[in-house]
């Protein structure tokens, strides 16, 4: 194996790829977070605690695991990146920006959405990578 140096060639299918995963990951793993640990009447409760409709609470929940799913095999990456960000940015607005920007404070801040968001531009940018249902050969 090839040590990663100045001299390794790139790689921009494999980090696409792996990005690609990662965000698929973790939009499965907050999406499931609702609705199988908060629950879909807990969501939406807590949605409507924020001033916002009850049934958003279905639409984010479903947006997270589609995406999700869609971003792990690689299908219509570039528009499903697009398509979450405005999650993130509903998340931001509504909860985490008035907790200040570091994460770690209390109610988490919006570094850790607004990175998200970075990673998910980034990804839109990149496309599917390798290993991927929308790649052409």
């Amino acid at each position: 194996m090839t040590a990663l140096t100045s001299q390794s060639p790139n790689r921009p299918d494999l980090a696409a790829l792996i990005l690609r995963v990662a965000l698929g990951i973790l939009f499965l793993a907050h999406g499931g977070l609702k609705l199988f640990g908060f629950g879909l009447a807990g969501t939406a409760g807590f949605f409507q605690s924020l001033g916002l409709p009850g049934p958003l609470a279905y639409l984010t929940i479903a947006v997270e695991i589609i995406g999700g799913v869609a971003l792990i095999a690689g299908y219509r990456t570039r528009i499903v990146s697009l398509i979450l960000i405005p999650v993130l940015l509903g998340a931001i607005v509504t909860v985490h920006f008035a907790a200040g920007f570091f994460f770690t404070n209390a109610n988490g801040g919006w570094e850790y959405p607004a990175f998200w968001i970075v990673a998910l531009v980034v990804q839109a940018l990149v496309g599917d990578g390798a290993a991927s249902l929308g790649r052409r050969s």
